[in-house]
Protein backbone atom coordinates (compact mmCIF):
# COMPACT_ATOMS: atom_id res chain seq x y z
CA UNK A 1 0.00 0.00 0.00
CA UNK A 2 1.06 3.23 -0.64
CA UNK A 3 0.73 5.74 2.33
CA UNK A 4 1.07 9.80 2.65
CA UNK A 5 1.22 10.62 6.78
CA UNK A 6 1.04 14.22 7.27
CA UNK A 7 2.30 16.24 10.04
CA UNK A 8 1.39 19.39 11.16
CA UNK A 9 4.09 20.17 13.79
CA UNK A 10 7.76 20.79 12.79
CA UNK A 11 10.39 17.84 13.05
CA UNK A 12 13.03 20.42 14.08
CA UNK A 13 11.44 20.45 17.74
CA UNK A 14 10.66 17.26 19.31
CA UNK A 15 7.39 16.24 20.39
CA UNK A 16 5.08 13.70 20.87
CA UNK A 17 3.49 14.21 17.88
CA UNK A 18 6.07 14.17 15.91
CA UNK A 19 7.32 10.98 17.35
CA UNK A 20 4.43 9.38 17.07
CA UNK A 21 4.55 9.57 13.29
CA UNK A 22 8.06 8.68 12.80
CA UNK A 23 6.72 5.46 14.68
CA UNK A 24 3.95 4.96 12.72
CA UNK A 25 5.83 5.52 9.71
CA UNK A 26 8.85 3.08 10.91
CA UNK A 27 5.89 0.67 12.35
CA UNK A 28 4.28 0.75 8.40
CA UNK A 29 7.62 0.24 6.49
CA UNK A 30 8.72 -2.62 8.59
CA UNK A 31 5.54 -4.54 7.66
CA UNK A 32 6.06 -3.56 3.84
CA UNK A 33 4.57 -0.64 3.21
CA UNK A 34 5.56 2.75 0.98
CA UNK A 35 5.12 5.26 3.15
CA UNK A 36 6.19 9.11 2.89
CA UNK A 37 5.85 11.78 5.80
CA UNK A 38 5.17 15.64 5.16
CA UNK A 39 6.34 17.54 7.70
CA UNK A 40 7.74 21.56 8.21
CA UNK A 41 11.50 21.00 8.73
CA UNK A 42 14.23 23.89 8.11
CA UNK A 43 16.30 22.52 4.36
CA UNK A 44 19.22 21.90 5.86
CA UNK A 45 17.70 19.53 8.64
CA UNK A 46 18.64 16.21 9.27
CA UNK A 47 15.46 14.09 8.56
CA UNK A 48 14.53 10.24 8.30
CA UNK A 49 14.62 9.17 4.66
CA UNK A 50 10.73 8.60 4.49
CA UNK A 51 10.65 12.44 5.42
CA UNK A 52 10.07 15.16 3.21
CA UNK A 53 10.41 18.80 4.10
CA UNK A 54 7.16 21.75 3.45
CA UNK A 55 9.88 24.23 4.56
CA UNK A 56 10.52 26.11 7.88
CA UNK A 57 7.92 26.55 10.32
CA UNK A 58 6.51 29.69 12.70
CA UNK A 59 5.82 29.11 16.14
CA UNK A 60 1.67 29.51 17.20
CA UNK A 61 0.01 29.11 20.92
CA UNK A 62 -1.64 26.14 20.78
CA UNK A 63 -3.31 23.77 23.41
CA UNK A 64 -1.51 25.87 26.00
CA UNK A 65 1.85 25.51 24.55
CA UNK A 66 3.27 26.66 21.34
CA UNK A 67 3.55 24.71 18.37
CA UNK A 68 5.68 25.39 15.09
CA UNK A 69 3.26 24.60 11.90
CA UNK A 70 3.60 25.60 8.44
CA UNK A 71 0.74 27.32 6.18
CA UNK A 72 -0.34 29.53 3.24
CA UNK A 73 0.47 29.59 -0.63
CA UNK A 74 4.09 27.95 -0.32
CA UNK A 75 3.07 25.28 1.82
CA UNK A 76 -0.48 24.75 -0.02
CA UNK A 77 2.05 24.38 -3.08
CA UNK A 78 4.38 21.96 -1.40
CA UNK A 79 1.52 19.81 -0.38
CA UNK A 80 -0.12 19.41 -3.56
CA UNK A 81 3.19 18.53 -5.16
CA UNK A 82 3.58 16.23 -2.76
CA UNK A 83 0.17 14.37 -2.99
CA UNK A 84 0.38 14.48 -7.09
CA UNK A 85 3.70 12.78 -7.00
CA UNK A 86 2.88 10.31 -4.63
CA UNK A 87 0.03 8.71 -5.72
CA UNK A 88 -1.18 7.60 -2.57
CA UNK A 89 -3.59 4.92 -1.73
CA UNK A 90 -4.57 6.76 1.56
CA UNK A 91 -4.02 10.00 2.94
CA UNK A 92 -2.98 10.03 6.87
CA UNK A 93 -3.58 13.26 8.24
CA UNK A 94 -2.75 14.37 11.77
CA UNK A 95 -4.40 17.03 13.77
CA UNK A 96 -6.34 18.30 11.11
CA UNK A 97 -8.10 21.18 12.79
CA UNK A 98 -4.44 23.12 13.47
CA UNK A 99 -3.78 25.74 10.64
CA UNK A 100 -0.81 23.69 9.10
CA UNK A 101 0.34 21.24 5.87
CA UNK A 102 -2.71 18.71 7.77
CA UNK A 103 -5.51 20.86 7.15
CA UNK A 104 -3.54 21.80 3.93
CA UNK A 105 -3.44 18.29 2.54
CA UNK A 106 -7.34 17.46 3.80
CA UNK A 107 -7.97 20.32 0.99
CA UNK A 108 -5.75 18.74 -1.83
CA UNK A 109 -6.63 15.36 -1.31
CA UNK A 110 -8.23 13.70 -3.90
CA UNK A 111 -8.65 9.78 -2.39
CA UNK A 112 -9.10 8.53 0.60
CA UNK A 113 -8.49 10.62 3.88
CA UNK A 114 -7.88 8.98 7.47
CA UNK A 115 -7.40 12.11 10.30
CA UNK A 116 -5.52 11.20 13.80
CA UNK A 117 -6.94 13.65 16.56
CA UNK A 118 -4.48 13.55 19.71
CA UNK A 119 -5.67 16.34 21.80
CA UNK A 120 -8.90 16.22 23.78
CA UNK A 121 -9.48 20.54 24.29
CA UNK A 122 -13.46 20.07 25.35
CA UNK A 123 -13.47 24.06 25.22
CA UNK A 124 -11.50 25.60 22.08
CA UNK A 125 -12.29 28.75 19.54
CA UNK A 126 -10.83 26.28 17.04
CA UNK A 127 -13.18 23.58 18.04
CA UNK A 128 -16.35 26.22 17.93
CA UNK A 129 -15.58 27.41 15.03
CA UNK A 130 -15.32 23.70 13.28
CA UNK A 131 -19.15 23.76 12.56
CA UNK A 132 -18.92 26.89 10.36
CA UNK A 133 -15.21 27.61 8.17
CA UNK A 134 -13.69 24.17 9.18
CA UNK A 135 -16.83 22.03 8.84
CA UNK A 136 -15.54 21.58 4.99
CA UNK A 137 -12.49 19.99 6.27
CA UNK A 138 -14.35 18.05 8.57
CA UNK A 139 -16.51 16.79 5.77
CA UNK A 140 -13.93 15.37 3.53
CA UNK A 141 -12.26 13.39 6.15
CA UNK A 142 -13.07 9.98 5.14
CA UNK A 143 -12.43 8.08 8.45
CA UNK A 144 -11.19 9.57 11.55
CA UNK A 145 -8.88 7.99 14.66
CA UNK A 146 -9.08 8.98 18.29
CA UNK A 147 -5.82 8.21 20.70
CA UNK A 148 -7.74 8.47 23.51
CA UNK A 149 -11.25 7.95 24.72
CA UNK A 150 -11.15 11.68 25.54
CA UNK A 151 -9.72 12.55 22.38
CA UNK A 152 -12.58 10.34 21.01
CA UNK A 153 -15.58 11.93 22.88
CA UNK A 154 -14.63 15.48 21.42
CA UNK A 155 -15.47 13.91 18.77
CA UNK A 156 -18.54 13.12 19.18
CA UNK A 157 -19.78 15.62 21.10
CA UNK A 158 -18.49 18.55 19.55
CA UNK A 159 -17.60 17.52 15.73
CA UNK A 160 -20.66 15.53 14.85
CA UNK A 161 -19.10 12.40 14.23
CA UNK A 162 -17.24 9.56 15.86
CA UNK A 163 -13.85 8.01 15.39
CA UNK A 164 -11.63 4.67 15.88
CA UNK A 165 -9.88 5.04 19.42
CA UNK A 166 -6.70 3.54 18.53
CA UNK A 167 -4.34 4.60 21.04
CA UNK A 168 -0.29 5.93 20.82
CA UNK A 169 1.80 3.21 19.92
CA UNK A 170 5.52 2.71 22.05
CA UNK A 171 8.31 1.19 19.73
CA UNK A 172 8.83 -1.45 22.93
CA UNK A 173 12.12 -2.93 21.86
CA UNK A 174 14.08 0.87 21.64
CA UNK A 175 13.15 0.82 25.39
CA UNK A 176 13.40 -2.77 27.25
CA UNK A 177 17.21 -3.51 28.02
CA UNK A 178 19.39 -0.38 26.99
CA UNK A 179 21.94 0.34 29.46
CA UNK A 180 21.17 3.12 32.07
CA UNK A 181 23.52 6.53 32.02
CA UNK A 182 26.32 6.15 33.76
CA UNK A 183 25.95 6.34 37.77
CA UNK A 184 22.70 6.10 37.76
CA UNK A 185 19.96 4.90 39.23
CA UNK A 186 21.94 4.42 42.42
CA UNK A 187 21.39 2.60 45.51
CA UNK A 188 17.57 2.02 46.56
CA UNK A 189 17.95 1.28 50.37
CA UNK A 190 14.80 1.74 52.62
CA UNK A 191 14.56 4.73 54.51
CA UNK A 192 17.59 6.21 52.49
CA UNK A 193 17.82 6.74 48.90
CA UNK A 194 16.05 6.57 45.55
CA UNK A 195 15.96 8.13 41.71
CA UNK A 196 13.29 9.90 40.76
CA UNK A 197 12.63 11.08 36.96
CA UNK A 198 10.64 13.37 35.17
CA UNK A 199 10.53 14.47 31.17
CA UNK A 200 9.09 17.37 30.22
CA UNK A 201 9.22 21.03 29.66
CA UNK A 202 9.71 22.25 33.49
CA UNK A 203 8.23 25.48 32.69
CA UNK A 204 5.02 24.38 31.34
CA UNK A 205 2.25 24.80 34.25
CA UNK A 206 0.33 21.78 33.22
CA UNK A 207 3.58 19.42 33.29
CA UNK A 208 2.97 19.80 37.48
CA UNK A 209 6.76 20.36 37.69
CA UNK A 210 6.36 22.39 40.92
CA UNK A 211 4.44 19.45 42.29
CA UNK A 212 7.29 17.20 42.13
CA UNK A 213 9.64 20.24 43.38
CA UNK A 214 7.46 20.31 46.48
CA UNK A 215 7.52 16.58 47.47
CA UNK A 216 11.06 16.01 46.44
CA UNK A 217 11.89 18.97 49.04
CA UNK A 218 10.19 17.65 51.73
CA UNK A 219 11.36 14.33 51.24
CA UNK A 220 14.93 14.88 50.79
CA UNK A 221 15.86 16.02 54.25
CA UNK A 222 14.78 12.52 55.45
CA UNK A 223 16.66 10.50 52.41
CA UNK A 224 19.87 11.54 52.37
CA UNK A 225 20.44 9.76 49.34
CA UNK A 226 17.68 10.76 47.47
CA UNK A 227 18.03 12.06 43.56
CA UNK A 228 16.29 13.73 40.61
CA UNK A 229 16.39 13.40 36.84
CA UNK A 230 15.61 15.85 34.82
CA UNK A 231 15.28 16.19 30.97
CA UNK A 232 13.44 18.36 28.55
CA UNK A 233 13.98 22.25 26.77
CA UNK A 234 14.59 25.01 29.57
CA UNK A 235 17.51 26.67 31.39
CA UNK A 236 19.27 25.11 33.60
CA UNK A 237 20.15 27.85 36.07
CA UNK A 238 16.29 28.34 35.89
CA UNK A 239 15.87 24.85 36.77
CA UNK A 240 18.58 24.85 39.54
CA UNK A 241 17.10 28.35 41.04
CA UNK A 242 13.98 26.55 42.11
CA UNK A 243 15.63 24.50 44.54
CA UNK A 244 17.17 25.33 47.67
CA UNK A 245 20.85 25.71 47.51
CA UNK A 246 21.40 22.55 49.39
CA UNK A 247 19.41 20.68 47.45
CA UNK A 248 20.73 21.69 44.19
CA UNK A 249 23.69 19.21 44.22
CA UNK A 250 21.26 16.28 44.22
CA UNK A 251 19.30 17.35 41.16
CA UNK A 252 20.38 16.82 37.79
CA UNK A 253 19.91 18.33 34.71
CA UNK A 254 20.04 16.41 31.30
CA UNK A 255 18.42 18.93 28.95
CA UNK A 256 17.24 18.00 25.72
CA UNK A 257 17.72 14.46 24.83
CA UNK A 258 17.55 12.60 22.06
CA UNK A 259 15.09 9.28 21.71
CA UNK A 260 18.02 7.09 22.37
CA UNK A 261 18.96 9.16 25.55
CA UNK A 262 15.43 9.55 26.66
CA UNK A 263 15.16 5.73 26.72
CA UNK A 264 18.65 5.61 29.09
CA UNK A 265 17.18 7.98 31.15
CA UNK A 266 13.89 6.35 32.27
CA UNK A 267 16.43 2.89 32.31
CA UNK A 268 18.07 5.41 35.38
CA UNK A 269 15.43 5.92 37.73
CA UNK A 270 13.50 3.70 40.04
CA UNK A 271 10.19 5.94 39.91
CA UNK A 272 9.27 8.15 36.82
CA UNK A 273 6.99 10.79 38.06
CA UNK A 274 4.19 12.06 35.90
CA UNK A 275 2.39 15.11 38.14
CA UNK A 276 0.67 16.72 35.04
CA UNK A 277 -2.18 18.88 36.18
CA UNK A 278 -4.13 18.65 32.82
CA UNK A 279 -4.74 18.63 28.91
CA UNK A 280 -3.38 15.37 28.39
CA UNK A 281 -5.39 13.08 25.86
CA UNK A 282 -2.94 10.04 26.64
CA UNK A 283 -0.05 10.07 28.48
CA UNK A 284 2.65 8.64 25.83
CA UNK A 285 5.83 9.32 28.02
CA UNK A 286 3.69 6.70 30.51
CA UNK A 287 3.76 3.75 27.74
CA UNK A 288 7.59 5.09 27.15
CA UNK A 289 8.28 4.08 31.05
CA UNK A 290 6.77 1.40 31.32
CA UNK A 291 7.86 -0.29 27.94
CA UNK A 292 11.41 0.79 29.92
CA UNK A 293 10.77 -1.42 32.58
CA UNK A 294 10.33 1.87 34.99
CA UNK A 295 7.92 1.84 37.68
CA UNK A 296 5.67 4.75 37.16
CA UNK A 297 4.07 7.45 39.35
CA UNK A 298 0.75 9.79 37.46
CA UNK A 299 -1.54 12.30 38.50
CA UNK A 300 -4.72 10.66 38.36
CA UNK A 301 -5.81 12.51 35.15
CA UNK A 302 -8.59 10.04 33.22
CA UNK A 303 -5.67 9.83 30.42
CA UNK A 304 -3.18 8.50 33.02
CA UNK A 305 -5.46 6.35 34.41
CA UNK A 306 -6.69 4.61 31.49
CA UNK A 307 -3.07 4.06 30.62
CA UNK A 308 -2.20 2.83 33.79
CA UNK A 309 -4.94 0.04 33.90
CA UNK A 310 -6.92 1.99 36.41
CA UNK A 311 -3.52 1.56 39.01
CA UNK A 312 -2.96 -1.99 38.19
CA UNK A 313 0.44 -1.02 36.20
CA UNK A 314 1.36 2.31 38.21
CA UNK A 315 0.97 4.04 41.47
CA UNK A 316 -1.61 7.25 41.05
CA UNK A 317 -1.70 10.10 43.56
CA UNK A 318 -4.98 13.02 43.47
CA UNK A 319 -3.74 15.76 40.72
CA UNK A 320 -1.94 18.64 42.29
CA UNK A 321 -0.93 17.16 46.05
CA UNK A 322 2.10 17.34 46.29
CA UNK A 323 2.01 15.52 49.73
CA UNK A 324 0.38 12.72 48.42
CA UNK A 325 3.28 12.68 46.25
CA UNK A 326 5.63 12.35 48.42
CA UNK A 327 3.80 9.61 50.52
CA UNK A 328 3.25 7.46 47.48
CA UNK A 329 7.04 8.45 46.14
CA UNK A 330 8.08 7.00 49.72
CA UNK A 331 5.78 4.13 50.04
CA UNK A 332 7.32 3.11 46.47
CA UNK A 333 11.21 3.78 47.21
CA UNK A 334 10.52 1.65 50.77
CA UNK A 335 8.98 -1.80 48.88
CA UNK A 336 10.71 -3.23 45.89
CA UNK A 337 8.53 -5.86 46.08
CA UNK A 338 5.72 -3.45 45.38
CA UNK A 339 8.14 -1.77 42.57
CA UNK A 340 8.38 -5.23 40.96
CA UNK A 341 4.99 -5.85 40.97
CA UNK A 342 3.62 -2.83 39.05
CA UNK A 343 6.09 -3.27 37.05
CA UNK A 344 5.40 -6.94 35.67
CA UNK A 345 2.03 -5.78 35.39
CA UNK A 346 3.41 -2.65 33.29
CA UNK A 347 5.01 -5.65 30.84
CA UNK A 348 1.36 -6.93 30.19
CA UNK A 349 -0.18 -3.34 29.39
CA UNK A 350 2.57 -2.21 27.39
CA UNK A 351 2.54 -5.41 25.03
CA UNK A 352 -0.59 -4.14 23.47
CA UNK A 353 0.78 -0.37 22.68
CA UNK A 354 3.91 -2.33 20.58
CA UNK A 355 3.94 -0.09 17.34
CA UNK A 356 3.34 -3.38 15.16
CA UNK A 357 0.30 -4.11 17.03
CA UNK A 358 -0.84 -0.70 16.77
CA UNK A 359 -0.16 -0.26 12.95
CA UNK A 360 -1.92 -3.29 12.12
CA UNK A 361 -5.37 -1.49 13.87
CA UNK A 362 -4.46 1.44 11.86
CA UNK A 363 -4.00 -0.80 8.71
CA UNK A 364 -7.54 -1.99 9.01
CA UNK A 365 -9.00 2.00 9.61
CA UNK A 366 -7.09 2.51 6.12
CA UNK A 367 -8.71 -0.42 4.48
CA UNK A 368 -12.03 0.92 5.65
CA UNK A 369 -11.56 4.15 4.33
CA UNK A 370 -10.53 3.06 0.77
CA UNK A 371 -13.36 0.57 0.78
CA UNK A 372 -15.73 3.36 2.03
CA UNK A 373 -14.53 5.94 -1.00
CA UNK A 374 -14.93 2.64 -4.09
CA UNK A 375 -12.00 4.63 -6.20
CA UNK A 376 -14.21 7.40 -6.14
CA UNK A 377 -11.63 10.82 -6.88
CA UNK A 378 -12.73 13.87 -4.28
CA UNK A 379 -13.57 17.15 -6.29
CA UNK A 380 -10.96 19.74 -6.62
CA UNK A 381 -13.20 22.68 -5.76
CA UNK A 382 -10.59 23.27 -2.68
CA UNK A 383 -7.41 21.82 -4.02
CA UNK A 384 -6.37 25.26 -6.13
CA UNK A 385 -5.94 27.45 -2.98
CA UNK A 386 -3.11 29.33 -2.91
Amino acid sequence: MRIGIVCPYSFDVPGGVQNHVMDLAEALLGLGHEVSVLAPADEDSALPPYVVSAGRAVPLPYNGSVARIAFGPVSTARVRRWITRGDFDVLHVHEPLTPSLSMLAVLCARGPVVATFHTAMTRSRVLSAAQGALQIVLERITARIAVSALARKVQVEHMDGGAVEIPNGVAVAKFAGVPPLPGWPGECAPGTGGTLGFLGRFTEPRKGFPILRDAFVALAPHRPGLRLLVAGPGDADELYGRFPAALRDRVTFLGLVSEADKARMLRSVHLYVAPNTGGESFGMILTEALAAGTTVVASDLDAFRRVLDGGRAGRLFPTGDAAALGGALSELLDDAGRRAGLTACGDQVVANFDWPVVARRVLEVYAAAIEATDGRVMDQEWAGLG
